[in-house]
């Protein structure tokens, strides 16, 4: 079982990393600020203008720590990888599934159904926390009407019909988002979804999180053997991790949500901590993106039973373990793809 690590997001303008011994080193402005064991890690993300050493991007790519390149908004800009590890044959098959109208359709419909049932899971957690019943009513009509996407999903019978149930149902869920923000949280009003850039605060704080977990889907393909960019429900596209897209549909509402509804409604966020910059974008400024990535490394530390292999991890893990699940039905160990179902 792979050991959960750490994660280095390094976020300060004109920082360089280098490595030193068998440590990454971070230096500002000629000094360092911090050194870190570099089998403590794996992923460095590195966000705005930060550099690394040639030698410490061959030890990385090595050792199979990602390093990822992102904008300040957490837009993925590159990243630097080792060899593809794993067998050869995994990944031709990946590419024929792929390929093959049947397989494609039957892995989008468990990614789809998967994403509707925990987006559903969290309307429900919010509805049984919350005192106003007008609220509750509204999540729990939403909630009934996700609960037919579910089965919706995995009767569709082409992957654009599947992509219509999974905006409609995304649409059922996100006009009632703003019912689980508490009213002492101002300034994180939800109207409609943004992004590239976003729009508003709320939008600012879920795109950046999106861009930290697709940072580990990334990481979770690779480490299972599998190509990232070629996915089933997100096709082919230059420049897009299409496998990695997949695979964090189904944890949005569960991982990222979630902590997003956290941090606002326990007021460690606030609308005071955001900018918009000239382009209209809005951005979540240094101090408070640094609190955003501590509350997101710790949650993933903490630990929970996973409903379909019963044992233990953290869920830091449950993306990995995703990967390899895909990559055993992929070989034929499995006959189908078993979605992460939080409940």
């Amino acid at each position: 079982m792979k050991k959960h690590l750490n994660t280095l997001f390094v976020t300060t303008e004109g920082a360089y990393l280098r490595k030193e011994g068998q440590a990454v080193v971070v230096r500002v402005e000629k000094q360092t600020r911090l050194r870190v064991p570099l089998h403590n890690l794996d992923g460095i993300v590195c966000f705005g203008r930060v550099g690394c050493s040639p030698a410490l991007m061959a030890s990385c790519a090595k050792g199979n720590v990602s390093i990822s390149f992102l904008n300040p908004y957490g837009g993925f800009l590159a990243a630097v990888t080792g060899f593809t590890p794993g067998n050869v044959l995994l990944r031709r098959q990946q590419y024929r599934a792929a390929d093959a109208a049947e397989s494609t359709l039957a892995i989008a419909k468990e990614v789809v159904a998967g994403k509707i049932a925990n987006s559903r899971s969290v309307l429900l957690r919010a509805a049984r926390d919350i005192s106003d019943p007008d609220a509750q009513e509204q999540l729990q009509r939403a909630a009934r009407r996700m609960a037919n996407d579910v089965t919706m999903a995995r009767n569709e019978t082409s992957l654009d019909a599947l992509r219509g149930r999974e905006g409609e149902s995304a649409a059922t869920y996100f006009q009632v988002f703003s019912s689980m923000i508490s009213p002492q949280a101002t300034g994180f009003a939800f109207t409609t979804r943004s992004r590239r850039p976003p729009l508003d605060p709320l939008n600012a704080l879920l795109s950046f999180l999106y861009s930290m977990l697709t940072h580990d889907a990334r990481s979770a393909c690779e480490a299972a053997g599998l190509d990232a960019a070629v996915g089933f429900l997100h096709r082919d596209r230059p420049g897009r991790p299409g496998l990695a897209l997949d695979l964090i549909e189904e944890f949005r509402a569960f991982l990222v949500d979630r902590l997003t509804l956290s941090l606002i409604n326990r007021r460690q966020i606030q609308s005071s901590d955001f900018e918009i910059t000239q382009s209209g974008a809005v951005l979540l400024k240094d101090k408070p993106r640094k609190t955003v990535l501590a509350a997101y490394q710790k949650r993933k530390q903490a630990t929970i039973t996973h409903p379909f292999l019963d044992e233990k991890t953290t869920i830091g893990l449950l993306i990995h373990l995703q990967a390899r699940l895909l990559a055993r039905h992929l070989r034929g160990d499995l006959d189908a793809y078993p979605p992460f179902l939080w409940r």
